[in-house]
């Protein structure tokens, strides 16, 4: 552990003194809270019956072949042998056996765990015996693929759970910061989890962000625009021109309503929504609705039928025009992909050309999502969300969380509750926060129909109104961006699906993942993306990724000329007053502001 630093000297006495003034307010804001506490909830910890059998069966499987535990047991033991010598070395002022290389683990990034002896073995055997324990399924027969990849991810939930850093005792920068303050950290940290607790009424919804530093419509979403309709599923909006002429053809952004439309419309500098509109665009984007028990029976269908083709038609008679460009993202680009099916079915043209981002479409490979998705676990939630109408919105971004731990769970347990700091400002966290819930009917039919039983891919399975939805009928153009390390929709599986298209499609592998590689504007210069001269007859995604360009810079940059191409000639800017529609509120509207806690 780093010296104390020289312009701190408190004497024991002090510093014994501070952490007995510490314990006693810790003491009296427990007292306080259980004092205004009706009850705390439970945290509730789901682990299905296929995942205690699968590790049974892992057990069971060790037991009768105990020469595949032996050998694992074996390499282990050498391994922490040769990390006890290393460190001995080191404390004695040898020479280490063997050169480490850096630890790009960011929970070890503190210079105390690299070149203090002590925390050097705790953290080396902590790593040794988390890979060792992650990695004894792989020596495990008679698993099936889908129970080896769940007792993966449950160990390594586990191991992560377990880290040295997450703990006061065995993290060297969190000592250091008790021992310089007397403590004031761990009561800082006590008060945050506290209001962590009280803000989740009663579970603990961690604060990833400075909550009280954004207000939706003030500082972020702040795009002039006008809501011209709206129904009980969403608010359309019509932003304001400005550039004097746009292109002809509107564009209809169509987002999730897993969360909300603003993802692409946070702060100027970084909004795809602003951007848009500033290339001379008439931009019209969907506001969905923050459903609860009112909305139970909405279904996947009523998104399309009374979403996405209600807002198609009121773009249309607002621009006077015959086509329309649209835009989906992730869920959003599920309905999109949908929609255009449907459209293929009856003959209807009225979308000129799709642009889809991080959207998944083939989910034979839906990556660590599908573990949260078999039989036991959609019947638990199907029970769930049937009693209440809706599924919660921390399950959902429980779920997301939960494939990102280390980032998205623990590294603020470590700031917030050990560290004692307050979760700075950032925008998009602060969005990530404003997760939406899901009506009932919708959510179990969309992770039953195309997670589970993957329907894109099987047509006939999934029918809307008698219609066939067939992706192998698709003809409109279509421009797909996935991005690299996307953990919710991974990017083969998007590639997978987009080469079903019978029309022209342009593919862009984007770096980063679900959200920072889609909000990723030009002037940062940041990041790069992948593209082809030609995607035809290119299969598979790796052959594909093999030869690919790589493009420093957005794809945004890529994205706008193939737009351009598809809206027409430039005509006299068009404002939401001359719609000819009333004008209902300013934007971003008033669907947007309604949180789910």
């Amino acid at each position: 552990m780093d010296k104390k630093p020289a312009s701190l000297d408190p004497s024991f006495q002090q510093f014994t003194e501070q952490w007995g003034n510490t314990s006693r307010q810790t003491s009296a804001l427990t007292a306080d809270f259980i004092k205004r506490q009706q009850g705390l909830a439970e945290f509730p910890i789901d682990i299905d019956e296929r995942a205690i059998k699968a590790f049974h069966n892992k057990a069971w499987d060790f037991a009768v072949n105990p020469a595949s535990i032996a050998s694992a047991q074996f390499k282990l033991w050498t391994n922490l042998s040769r990390a006890w010598l290393n460190t001995a070395s080191h404390l004695t002022g040898l020479p280490t056996s063997e050169e480490k290389p850096p630890v790009k683990d960011r929970r070890f990034s503190h210079e105390a765990w690299q070149e203090t002896p002590v925390f050097d073995y705790i953290k080396e055997t902590y790593l040794l015996v988390s890979d060792w324990t992650q990695n004894l399924s792989e020596e495990a027969r008679g698993l099936s693929d889908y129970d080896r990849k769940k007792v993966q991810f449950l160990s390594r939930q586990f191991a992560s759970a377990i880290s040295p850093s997450n703990f006061l005792m065995t993290n060297p920068e969190v000592l250091q910061k008790t021992y310089e303050t007397g403590g004031e950290n761990l009561l800082n940290g006590f008060k945050n989890l506290l209001k962590d607790i009280e803000r989740g009424k009663g579970k603990l919804k961690i604060s990833m962000t400075d909550n009280d530093a954004f207000k939706v419509g003030e500082n972020i979403a702040v795009t002039p625009g006008k809501v011209v309709y709206r129904n009980r599923l969403f608010e359309l909006i019509q932003y304001e021109p400005t550039t004097e002429e746009v292109h002809k053809t509107p564009i209809l952004f169509v987002p999730p309503w897993i969360n909300k439309f603003y993802v692409l419309d946070l702060k100027p500098e970084n909004s795809l929504i602003k951007w848009v509109v500033d290339q001379g665009y008439t931009l019209f984007v969907i506001s969905w609705v923050n459903p609860g028990p009112d909305e139970a029976d909405v279904g996947f269908a009523d998104y399309m039928k009374e979403g996405a083709l209600v807002a198609l038609e009121q773009v249309l008679k607002a621009t006077d025009e015959e086509k329309a460009n649209l835009l989906g993202f992730c869920i959003g680009g599920i309905l999109l992909t949908t929609t255009l099916a449907y459209l293929a079915a009856i003959n209807d043209k009225r979308v000129n050309s799709a642009t889809l981002l991080a959207t998944m479409i083939n989910l034979s490979d839906a990556g660590e999502m599908s573990l949260f998705l078999d039989d036991e676990q959609l019947d638990i939630l199907n029970q769930k969300v049937t009693k209440r109408g809706y599924m919660a919105s921390e399950e959902m971004s429980g779920m997301f969380n939960m494939m990102r731990e280390n980032d998205l769970v623990w590294s603020f347990v470590v700031n917030n509750y050990l560290m004692g700091r307050d979760p700075v400002p950032f925008d998009l966290l602060y969005w990530n926060s404003d997760a939406t819930r899901m009506p009932a009917k919708m959510i179990i039919e969309y992770l039953t129909g195309f997670y589970r039983d993957n329907a894109f891919m099987t047509p006939g399975r999934f029918t809307i109104d008698g219609h066939e939805i067939d992706v192998n009928q698709i003809k409109t153009p279509v421009y797909m961006v996935a991005t690299k390390d996307d953990h919710i929709a991974p990017w083969r599986s998007c590639y997978a699906g987009v080469t079903h298209f019978k029309g022209p499609k342009h593919f862009v592998l984007g770096a980063s993942g679900h959200i920072a590689g889609v909000v990723n504007p030009p002037h940062k210069g940041k990041y790069c993306y992948w593209k082809r001269k030609s995607n035809r007859k290119v299969n598979d995604p790796d052959k594909w990724l093999e030869g690919a360009e790589m493009i420093p810079g957005s794809w945004w940059n890529d994205w706008e000329p193939w737009l351009a191409k598809k809206s027409g000639k430039m005509i006299p800017a068009r404002r939401p007053e001359e719609s000819g529609f009333e004008i209902l509120a300013e934007a971003p509207g008033t669907y947007v502001a309604v949180r789910s806690d």
